[in-house]
Order: structure tokens, then C-alpha cells, then sequence
């Protein structure tokens, strides 16, 4: 199905965050303090570039692939996320997302898919706020939430939530979503997404630049002449 498909592009994209920026002088090892960090984090954040390395299993053929790569993710207002995965390992592709469009661009074959999201497109920015500059509230209005504890993420110390969408439709996708908090700066560090077929997508952010001076189309992808484009929904 072809929300499952930019679900999943959500969850990876779905979700990139910083592991570098203000100390919080918060208390850790409670729901409280880790949200307090999360909302201080958001202040002010206009977007950033990190590295990704992005492991997904398929339970029903028990088979696991790992990419890795570099992104780069613009909100240059509230609510409008610019978003472009550049994937080098093992196979180069990019994929963006702004507002109800995606692309996929595979260089080997000079090719580009192009998704029109329509009213999916609410439901997917849902998955996207996570962790970008997201606030306790947003995270609140769209999940139930839930203290795992502390554990390690991204060679640092984090707060672990479990996130269960509130709305059937989202469920319906992803059943629940674990996100690591860093306990240094309230950003996200890792982010696993679990779907009711017990396949499930883990990231993790490294090299983590937060507010990077950048060009309106550095989230855009860069296509190159005589391009093929493809719309598989048609």
C-alpha cells in the first residue's frame, strides 16, 4: 500500500534529530524532566543537517537491511517541514519530502518517483513532527505517552518514551513508536517505529548540526538533466 510505503519514509525522515546543542540543567529519569527538555529544545529550531543510519527488519522473512547517510530537514515556519534523505550506503538514492510531495531518485538508472500524498498527507506530517522541533503538547495531541527509562543511544545517555498514536487511522500503520530523548539537550538521539506487522525501522542521528546556515533549496533534491519520472500511483 502506498501509505505504508511513505509511512515508513516518515519514520526515517520521520524523524532526525540533534545530539548537539544548550545543556539543560533537568533532572532525568522521569516523563516530567524528559518533556521539559524536549520543550526547551524546540525553542528556536529552524532546522538542521546529520548523519543517518537507518536499519530496517521485516519480521515475516526475518530479513534486516541497514543504509546510512546524510540529512538535511528545514522548518522556516511552524508546521512546514522540507525534508531530503541522501542515502550513499550500499546503494546511492535520495528521497524528499515537502508538504503533500515526495521523491524517490535513484541515480543508477536516472529515475525519480514522484508520490502525491493528497489527504494522507496530515497523517504522515504527524510521524514527521517527531523530534523536529516537536513540543510536549504537539506530542501530547497525538499520542498516548509512556516512560521506558534510561538507556544508551547514539554514544550518550537518553530518556526512552513509547509514543501509541491516538488515532485509528495512524495505528492502522504504526502501532507504537519508541524515541530516545538525549538527557544532555532534549533532542532526539534514536527513533525505532513499530508497524502491527511486527516490522519496525530503527534510526540513529549522528553528527548532528542544529540551525545550520543554509540555502531556501538545500532540502530539495538536485535532479539532474534528462531525468526519467515515474508517478507509480497512476
Amino acid at each position: 500500500m502506498i501509505l505504508t510505503n511513505h509511512v515508513r519514509l516518515a519514520a526515517l525522515l520521520p524523524g532526525a534529530l540533534i545530539l548537539l546543542g544548550s545543556v539543560y540543567p533537568l533532572a532525568a529519569g522521569d516523563l516530567a524532566s524528559t518533556l521539559a527538555r524536549m520543550d526547551k529544545a524546540a525553542m528556536g529550531f529552524a532546522g538542521l543537517t546529520a548523519d543517518i543510519k537507518s536499519v530496517s527488519h521485516t519480521f515475516i522473512i526475518k530479513d534486516t537491511t541497514e543504509e546510512s547517510g546524510r540529512m538535511t530537514l528545514q522548518r522556516p515556519r511552524p508546521r512546514e517541514t522540507r525534508m531530503l534523505v541522501e542515502f550513499t550506503k550500499p546503494e546511492p538514492r535520495a528521497l524528499s519530502f515537502a508538504g503533500r510531495k515526495v521523491q524517490v531518485f535513484y541515480p543508477k538508472i536516472n529515475t525519480v518517483q514522484e508520490y502525491d500524498l493528497g489527504k494522507q498527507s496530515s497523517l504522515i506530517d504527524q510521524f514527521l513532527l517527531l523530534g523536529f522541533g516537536s513540543t510536549s503538547s504537539e506530542l501530547r495531541a497525538g499520542y498516548d505517552i509512556k516512560y521506558l527509562g534510561e538507556s544508551e543511544a547514539g554514544g550518550q545517555m537518553a530518556d526512552r518514551i513509547e509514543l501509541t498514536p491516538k488515532s485509528a487511522d495512524a495505528r492502522a500503520h504504526v502501532n507504537r513508536i519508541v524515541l530516545w530523548l538525549s538527557q544532555t539537550n532534549g533532542q532526539p538521539a534514536q527513533i525505532q517505529v513499530f508497524q502491527p506487522s511486527k516490522d519496525y525501522r530503527l534510526i540513529t542521528y549522528t553528527r548532528v548540526a542544529l540551525n545550520p546556515s543554509l540555502g531556501k533549496d538545500a532540502a530539495s533534491l538536485k535532479l539532474p538533466k534528462g531525468v526519467k519520472r515515474e508517478t507509480p500511483q497512476k
